[in-house]
């Protein structure tokens, strides 16, 4: 199962994961010292999710086309583009157009990765590797924090290395050869996905997903920094949340098979509701660390659990146009996630992050309380 090129695969993911984790923390903080709006800062994180949007819907054509490889180092190249782009272009206009070409590079990289992988399993392997999938994406993610703690975080140090990282991760791919062949054509459309029934709470799940990581990701370091926490700090911060993330990987797995995804999807949002209305009383002053670790574990897991009960409901051929759905659902709740915290917190207060995660996720799971005989399979 984990042959030589999807080792290498891993390991291209690990370098970028650092890279993308480096930026989504510090792209916040960089606007806050230049003394950008609350809304401000919350739009040029929607215009990155709005880049994952779109290219999630260019990316199955790009692969049908170049092959998985292919697409990976060229997409890659682009994603050097627009981290470039930050040092050239100091405006808010210039902003908004490099982290959208971001997060365009971003959606294309995990929709290869994720149906290359797929791919490269049967329906007994598929969990595993996409088990793996997640924890070297998190892992990525929690190193990129922690590097902030230990690293210069002026905007032109950072851009530099990070910029030769992401070339650097174009290298594992190369080195793996002719493995990247193009897949099956598929003609089924990317809506037929979406209006699957059998999938309906694969797809809802992933929208509730983007929401809270979309918000968390691009809002939580300007609720930390506006608790008077420095740069080092909420990177500190921002990594336990990933790192609960990761430990709760396994277990939730564990658990998904065990008992059911239904039962499993459930808890995970009683537990993120409840989370995230402490934190939204309590702010940071009790519990502060508790409440923020028990929210990772489970905001990090919906979307694993939820992509992989979709996946199982189609057939190999149907991966490829079956992740992008479910990462177009993940983008469509992560345009509207900060955008919506972001007039939360500007017009009532720091807490309105939390505010709408509880909100959110408490509907959700009363939606899906409610559809139980549509879910009796999960």
């Amino acid at each position: 199962m984990f042959s030589r090129p999807v080792l290498l695969l891993l390991l291209g993911l690990l370098l970028l994961t650092i890279s993308i984790a480096v930026q989504n923390t510090l792209v916040p903080l960089w606007l806050t010292k230049a003394q950008v709006s609350t809304a401000g800062i919350g739009t040029v994180t929607s215009l990155y999710f709005v880049g994952n949007l779109v290219g999630t819907l260019l990316a199955g054509r790009l692969i049908s086309r170049l092959g998985f490889a292919l697409s990976y180092q060229l997409v890659c190249l682009v994603f050097v583009l627009a981290v470039s782009g930050l040092w050239l272009t100091q405006s808010l206009w210039g902003w908004l157009g490099w982290r959208f070409l971001a997060g365009v590079a971003c959606a294309c990289i995990w929709v290869v990765v994720e149906s290359w992988l797929m791919l490269k399993g049967d329906a007994t392997q598929r969990s595993q590797l996409l088990a793996a999938y997640m924890v070297v994406y998190y892992l990525g993610t929690v190193v990129g924090q922690m590097l902030l703690s230990v690293t210069n975080t002026e905007m032109t140090a950072v851009l530099v290395w990070v910029g030769a990282l992401i070339g650097v991760a174009m290298v594992p791919v190369a080195l793996a050869g002719s493995q990247g062949a193009k897949p099956l054509h598929n003609p089924s459309p990317l809506l037929a996905m979406l209006r699957l029934k059998s999938a309906r709470s694969g797809v809802i799940g992933c929208v509730l997903a983007g929401v809270v990581l979309g918000s968390l990701y691009g809002l939580l370091p300007v609720f930390l920094a506006r608790q008077h926490f420095d740069d080092a700090q909420v990177g500190r911060w921002m990594a336990v949340l990933v790192a609960a993330g990761i430990m709760g990987q396994w277990p939730t797995g564990r658990l998904a098979d065990r008992f059911g995804r239904r039962p499993v999807l459930l808890g995970q949002m009683a537990v993120m509701t409840l989370a995230a209305l402490w934190l939204s009383v309590m702010g940071s002053r009790h519990g502060f660390a508790l409440s923020l670790v028990g929210l990772g574990v489970v905001a990090f897991t919906l979307y694993p659990v939820a992509m992989a009960w979709a996946c199982e409901q189609v057939s190999s051929d149907q991966l490829v146009a079956m992740n992008q759905a479910l990462l177009l659902s993940y983008c469509l709740g992560s345009l509207a996630g900060p955008a919506l915290a972001a007039v939360l917190m500007d017009n009532l207060s720091d807490s309105g992050l939390f505010m709408l995660i509880a909100a959110t996720t408490s509907l959700v799971g009363f939606w899906c309380w409610r559809q139980r005989p549509l879910l009796t399979a999960l």
